[in-house]
């Protein structure tokens, strides 16, 4: 018989965030998430997440053996923000067994069907600040840093309990060697003519990081404010969201665009790390992760570019060709040879056709879900 159990903080936390470890045992592309980085996301009194919005854990277990989990979401800066009126499930994890995946959903449903909501979104973890979407193809290839990496059935789990598509998003893939030259030789016209206009590009100054990303919040929001599903962060999420990155960037792959001193778009890559934390058992980095993850990141060839991006009335004038052009080249001179820019929206023309031009090609599409309730 199966049975869910409703998680308050913190009891079962420990639980709900090992179960995937002991779902995925054995799969050589899992990457588990660091333990004190996923408590920490849970945790009400450490996200600011929790400043304006709630979730609710759930458990599913067989014969006293946990089989699944689910977290239902209310996300209150979302509606506000885009006048609808969506719940959203997210860390969903089952084994392969649809009774299960239903009675997961069941109880995420009717939890968000009692807060008032119209329609069933996901999965998100928060918004689509965070890991979102399941990827629907590719389930032989390793998740870069920060995305997610899901079971090849979750989607037909979906599908058969009547969620539909909601919106795609493209990762794509792109190799030293592939790139197209005449891209990159394009750029630096682009470049020199952006500073016939007072545009100039520049690496992100790690001295002066809180004050970086300060103005760099602003962009973050005003750039992608058209995009569906996007949700603005507040200042307490995204210096939050700064903070966990900045251990692992690297200022030679992050980029600022600036008018004049005002900061106009930003480019962001990171390390793929999560070449590194596979080996970290069960996410720990304590006692010994932490060795690991100092002594191999040097070996790291790969990143992913997580954020690109430029506010309106300074699109299309060259600057994302510019931020591609200057990743490759520094990219090139730190040892990294390959790259995923991801998660691009699928009607997202300008950012699409940017990465076609210099030969990059979708290789993951991930998927986010949608029932009306």
């Amino acid at each position: 018989m199966i049975q869910i159990e409703k998680i308050n903080y913190p009891d079962k936390l420990k639980e709900f965030i090992d179960f995937p470890h002991d779902l995925y045992a054995g799969d050589p592309n899992y990457v588990p998430e660091l333990f004190i980085a996923q408590r920490d996301m849970l945790n009400p009194k450490k996200h600011p997440f929790f400043e304006h919005s709630k979730l609710q854990l759930f458990l599913a277990y067989k014969d006293t053996k946990i089989v699944g989990r689910i977290a239902a979401i209310r996300n209150n800066n979302h509606n506000s923000f885009t006048g609808n009126n969506d719940g959203f499930f997210g860390f969903f994890e089952s084994v392969n067994d649809y009774e299960v995946a239903k009675l997961l959903f069941d109880t995420a449903i009717s939890w968000l069907k009692n807060e008032g909501f119209n329609n069933a979104v996901g999965p998100v973890s928060f918004s689509t600040n965070e890991v979102f979407g399941w990827h629907i193809d590719a389930f032989d290839k390793p998740p870069m840093i920060a995305m997610g990496y899901n079971k090849p059935y979750y989607p037909g789990f979906a599908e058969q309990y009547g969620f539909t598509k909601n919106s795609d998003h493209f990762a794509y893939y792109m190799k030293d060697g592939s790139v197209s030259e005449k891209s990159l030789r394009v750029s630096e016209a682009f470049e020199n003519r952006l500073k016939t206009k007072g545009i100039t590009i520049r690496t992100v100054n790690i001295k002066k990081f809180k004050e970086e990303a300060e103005k760099a919040h602003l962009v973050y929001n005003s750039a992608w404010d058209k995009n569906a599903g996007f949700v603005p962060m507040t200042y307490h999420e995204f210096m939050h969201l700064c903070n966990d990155m900045k251990p692992v960037m690297n200022a030679d792959l992050c980029f600022i665009a600036e008018h004049e001193g005002k900061f106009i778009g930003l480019s962001f890559s990171l390390p793929d790390i999560n070449r590194v934390l596979k080996d970290v058992k069960r996410g720990r980095l304590l006692p010994f992760g932490i060795f690991k993850l100092l002594f191999n990141r040097g070996k790291i060839n790969k990143m992913r570019v997580v954020v690109m991006g430029v506010i309106e009335g300074y699109r299309k004038l060259g600057i994302e060709a510019c931020f591609y052009a200057k990743t490759i080249r520094n990219a090139k001179r730190n040892n990294i040879f390959e790259a995923e820019a991801s998660l691009i929206l699928e009607n997202n023309e300008m950012m699409n056709q940017a990465l076609i031009n210099i030969n990059a090609h979708v290789y993951k599409t991930y998927r986010v879900y949608k029932l009306a309730l």
